[in-house]
């Protein structure tokens, strides 16, 4: 019989920081001196490599490579699956006229099938606008983008002790190029990225694109998924190509109805690049998105199970639920990083 562990049980278990050094002078780039804290391993607990999302991060304000590897450090975390958005800053990227902390709250909205009022439809709209012709700006700077930024993005994070692990630009879709398509490939190699991650297109023509595509870097396609999420959700995009894989987005899976979380991973581990960890109830139960162990997502049965069965891919945190007014997604990743080493015991 599972045991529901509780959400206070699991932050009142402080994680234990080991102290080793003291980092001296300054960074490069003015980010404030501290370490870790986490020892060797990192944020790699039990064999369990703990990442989070950079989109975890989307409501702070400066969304640079330098501010996003300061806040990934904050967190304690040394494993990640970085957005588009720093790196491809960094790489010189035009600026994004839209303002994306304004739109996830709609875009969600929309996605979840609840009514938008009439201004935050013209919102949305006008802002989808904005958005398709940074697009087409996007794809023309890909053209000729220097690669090699990208491969000092990585030493940046590198000398810091992070892992780029997966990598998620805009460059993926069905509105994409082939030529956006092998942009993106390059520039998640040259992070040093396993694989890259989009939601899946619903389209297996598109399917077997990225993935014939991504079979010449060796690398993986990592298909996200919603509540569309069913237990044959990616089986004609894995018969097609042995780099085409589940980016699974474990709260979605039950929210969407689906009972049978912890076997569907033990059958699809071998596919599994990556996995997404929220708590979100179950469909019968409304769904909503909530603070960790409190919602009907078995996460730490997850965890652990990760653990026992020596599972390699990350668990990442994706950090949705609504922040509290007292708290920022830095100190509520920090919660969710506690809950998972402590389901690890």
């Amino acid at each position: 019989m599972k045991t529901k562990t509780t959400r206070r049980q699991f932050i009142g278990a402080a994680s234990t920081l080991l102290a080793g050094s003291v980092l001296a002078g300054q960074q490069a780039f003015a980010m404030p001196n501290f370490i870790n804290n986490l020892g060797k391993s990192g944020s790699t607990i039990k064999g369990v490599r703990l990442g989070v999302i950079t989109y975890s991060f989307r409501d702070l304000p400066d969304q640079s490579a330098e501010a996003t590897l300061d806040y990934i450090r904050k967190c304690g975390i040394t494993n990640i699956e970085l957005m588009g958005g720093p790196a491809e800053s960094f790489a010189g990227a035009p600026k994004n006229p839209v303002d994306f902390r304004t739109l996830f709250p709609l875009w969600r909205k929309r996605q979840q099938k609840e009514e938008l009022t009439e201004e935050e439809a013209k919102t949305l709209a006008d802002a989808e606008a904005k958005t398709k012709a940074y697009r087409d700006e996007m794809a023309v700077w890909r053209l000729k983008a220097s690669i090699s930024k990208f491969e000092e993005f990585a030493k940046m994070y590198k000398k810091a002790d992070i892992d780029i692990y997966a990598f998620k630009p805009d460059a993926f879709g069905m509105q994409n190029s082939d030529a956006d398509i092998d942009y993106g490939l390059r520039a998640a190699k040259a992070l040093g990225a396993s694989h890259v991650t989009l939601e899946h297109p619903a389209n297996d023509a598109h399917t077997l694109k990225l993935g014939k595509a991504a079979e010449k870097y060796g690398l993986k396609i990592g298909y996200h998924g919603h509540e569309q999420q069913t237990p044959t959700f990616w089986d004609t995009a894995l018969s097609q190509s042995t780099a085409n894989a589940l980016n699974l987005d474990f709260g979605h899976y039950i929210a969407a109805g689906n009972t049978n979380g912890l076997d569907f991973i033990k059958e699809k581990s071998k596919h599994i690049v990556s996995m997404h960890m929220k708590d979100r109830k179950s469909k019968a139960n409304g769904g909503d998105n909530l603070p960790w162990g409190t919602g009907d997502t078995p996460l730490a049965d997850a965890l652990r199970l990760m653990r026992d069965n020596k599972y390699a891919f990350p668990a990442t945190i994706e950090l949705e639920y609504k922040i509290p007014e007292d708290s920022n997604p830095i100190e509520e990743v920090k919660k969710c990083l506690e809950f998972c080493k402590a389901a690890l015991g």
